[in-house]
């Protein structure tokens, strides 16, 4: 079952990663995409943190198919975390 748009958390600086959270059925569904995976899906390189935001938010669809798909495929348990990184974009 496809997860649900939720809200978005921001770009964690620590991680290099861009939060968001998705909801399964009510529940909600940590999720976060590599700066890397973001880059490559817009096309570029070095994407500056402030910059983050808006690169999600004009690539959010496929991100989160993406991560809906992923998390169908993972195994299932309370706190899992789905984490896109450039392997998941099967290029």
């Amino acid at each position: 079952m496809p997860l649900a748009r939720d809200k978005i958390i921001g770009h964690d600086l620590e991680r290099l990663a861009f939060r968001f959270t998705m909801l399964d059925d009510g529940d909600v569904v940590q999720c976060q995409i590599s700066d890397a995976a973001l880059d490559d899906l817009a096309g570029m390189k070095g994407t500056e943190s402030s910059a983050r935001q808006a690169q999600f938010l004009s690539l959010r669809d496929t991100i989160e198919r993406i991560a809906s798909d992923l998390y169908d495929e993972a195994p299932r348990f309370k706190g899992y975390v789905v984490r896109i990184f450039t392997k998941h974009l099967g290029k």
